[in-house]
């Protein structure tokens, strides 16, 4: 099939492009390469996408429409994947209107073209940050999500309303998939497993928030990589076609325990540095992956001690350590 993927120099983006490409299907792609973090990685990630011959790409904005229109007439897609976004929760207290022009602005151009072309399936990328204030665990997309604490859980929630207007006013299959704490190898060099490897490497202090007492639903990448495949091959089928899912590990890891993970598999010690909760952080996430078990069969398979020993073991052959 022909796939239109958005973020593919990204963590998810990435992965995601390269399992359709080695599946055999099309992908068409774009980036804006930004400086949020260190480009390198986001160029060496799209070096090795380039080296397929069922792959394109351009380095396009999501708020550039006309250029965006150009690439829906040239092509005719199948399946929108749409995981490009300002990423961040902290990011967003400094910068928010950089979450506005990606997150907003953005999400509605490819509502729009979506809308134009007839696309048959849109599913984009949510957040658990949607979940916010919320207390009840494990999350599930039954709960209310009206408490987001962060500007980019904000902008997270207003993509799962914009995308339910679209579904009902123009009948457009829109699926919105709720991540829970991605970790693996071509990581974000922002996200703690990447910054902790780092750091203790280097012999430096690691900052760890709420004194240790956080718990996150980690969920290796190539668990997150099977949920979006299996469900972009399934519409909606009700009513209004739009729907919601978590998917994430399913078993959530205390921060403390990831970090003697990391020290075990570098054979070395941290040096922690306990610090107050950081405002828009959440203190445990949970994922209930009952919604998305029941209609793909999906179960994440990767437990954390592999995935750490996974993610280290790559950490030290792309930095040549």
């Amino acid at each position: 099939m022909n796939y239109f993927i958005t973020g593919t120099a990204g963590f998810i983006g990435f992965h995601t492009a390269k399992r359709l490409l080695d599946d055999g299907h099309f992908v068409c792609s774009i980036d804006n390469v930004n400086d949020y973090y260190d480009t390198k990685i986001k160029l060496d990630r799209l070096e090795i996408l380039c080296k397929y011959d069922n792959f394109e790409f351009g380095k396009v904005d999501l708020t550039d429409k006309d250029f965006l229109s150009q690439i829906f007439e040239t092509h005719s897609f199948d399946i929108v994947i749409h995981l490009a976004a300002q990423a961040g929760v902290r990011y967003s207290l400094e910068n928010p209107m950089a979450y506005i022009d990606s997150n907003i602005v953005g999400f509605m151009n490819i509502l729009e073209l979506c809308r134009q072309y007839k696309i048959s399936h849109l599913v984009y990328a949510s957040s658990s940050s949607v979940y916010g204030g919320n207390e009840k665990l494990p999350f599930s997309v039954d709960d209310r999500v009206d408490t987001p604490i962060s500007l980019y859980a904000a902008t997270k929630k207003s993509n799962e309303l914009m995308a339910h207007c679209y579904s009902k006013l123009y009948n457009i299959p829109t699926t919105g998939l709720r991540f829970f704490t991605v970790y693996g190898p071509y990581g974000r060099p922002d996200m703690a497993l990447f910054k902790f490897t780092k750091s203790i490497l280097k012999d430096e202090p690691i900052d760890v928030y709420n004194y240790g007492y956080m718990i996150r639903d980690f969920t290796y990448v190539d668990d997150i990589i099977e949920g979006i495949v299996r469900i972009s091959n399934v519409k909606p089928n009700k009513e209004i076609p739009y729907e919601i899912y978590n998917i994430g590990g399913g078993n959530p890891i205390q921060l403390s325990y990831v970090i003697y993970l990391l020290e075990k598999n570098l054979n070395k010690n941290a040096s922690i540095n306990f610090a107050p909760m950081q405002p828009g952080d959440i203190k445990t996430s949970h994922a209930d992956n009952g919604k998305i078990a029941e209609v793909t069969g999906f179960r994440p398979k990767v437990s954390i001690e592999d995935g750490v020993k996974k993610f280290v073991d790559w950490y030290k052959e792309y930095f040549d350590i």
